[in-house]
């Protein structure tokens, strides 16, 4: 009968990953009546040839730079166009949609049972898990151990 809320900030594309847990309740800050103003460039990696559901670490510093550049060339493009129209008057809500889903940051409260916790942790902290989802797993496992030792080694024994 354990109820866990956490407070979970991500870009909006793996908040899309995690909302998919249906298992719990959700609190999305909206952006409709608020100005998005947080963002968030990712790392470079490269598609895994034999696992479709992994990603490669890259460490070719030319190819780390084009993809750096890539984001930020959008993201420059994509404020541009959603500032511009926020001092034209455009509504909040309208405006909101020209900002990219990966680099827009996002704040959620993540609300369900002890035992809904212990499932997603199970379940996104493998590698078959997108890497900045899983990072957000082991934080949240984390948390749990500071509160619930006891219930978390009994889950690992």
């Amino acid at each position: 009968m354990v109820n866990v809320c956490m407070e979970i900030e991500c870009t909006r594309d793996i908040a899309r990953q995690i909302l998919r847990h249906r298992s719990f309740s959700f609190q999305e800050f909206s952006q409709r009546y608020a100005v998005a103003d947080g963002y968030e460039f990712s790392e470079t990696r490269m598609q895994d040839e034999k696992n479709r559901q992994n990603s490669l670490p890259v460490e070719d510093r030319e190819l780390i730079r084009f993809w750096e550049e890539q984001q930020h060339n959008v993201l420059k493009a994509a404020k541009t166009a959603y500032e511009n129209a926020l001092n034209v008057g455009i509504a909040k809500e309208i405006a909101r949609k020209v900002l990219p889903e990966g680099l827009t940051t996002s704040k959620m409260y993540m609300n369900g049972t002890l035992r809904s916790w212990l499932h997603y942790i199970q379940i996104r902290t493998g590698v078959e898990t997108q890497k900045e989802h899983r990072e957000i797993a082991l934080m949240c496992e984390e948390e749990l151990w500071k509160h619930f030792p006891n219930v978390m080694e009994a889950q690992n024994a």
